[in-house]
């Protein structure tokens, strides 16, 4: 028997790739540049978390999270993308949910988004399934993840 989507899903997987493609047909762009880090995790009882970041993030000048510049927060909230919730699986229509309990984004708060899911061993694939606005356009996002190695 095949092993279910969600048990394969279980783990941590580094991201490999992020772009968001246009709905208008103009080129995609990588809103995190060419080599963004990140890492989702799917936990067995159920719970995700996502976590992916422009590289080489400049430090806050007072080094306290607290007391930055508005400049800061500018390049902290647009250089990151954050949430974790419950995740659901349909093992009928091979479909993926993310709950969003918490999210840097505070309009996610709340949200269930459906996932486009293809996995290709030890490669995810994640796109939305319907367009998101980002950086003024309407557009349809495209992840790729590698299983992360065990630690």
């Amino acid at each position: 028997m095949t092993e279910s989507l969600r048990n394969r899903l279980i783990g941590a997987w580094k991201l490999v790739s992020y772009q968001e493609i246009p709905v208008d047909g103009s080129d995609p762009f990588e809103p995190l540049g060419h080599q963004p880090n990140g890492i989702i995790m799917y936990t067995p009882d159920g719970y995700m978390s996502a976590q992916l970041s422009k590289p080489d993030r400049p430090n806050f000048a007072s080094g306290d999270w607290f007391a930055g510049t508005p400049e800061d927060y500018q390049r902290e909230a647009t250089s990151y993308i954050a949430y974790s919730g419950p995740f659901h699986v349909d093992e009928e229509t091979q479909t993926l949910t993310h709950s969003m309990f918490v999210s840097l984004f505070p309009d996610w708060t709340g949200q269930t988004q459906p996932r486009r899911v293809k996995l290709d061993g030890d490669t995810l694939h994640l796109g939305t399934v319907a367009p998101i606005q980002s950086s003024g356009q309407t557009v349809n996002s495209v992840l790729t993840w590698r299983r992360a190695e065990p630690n």
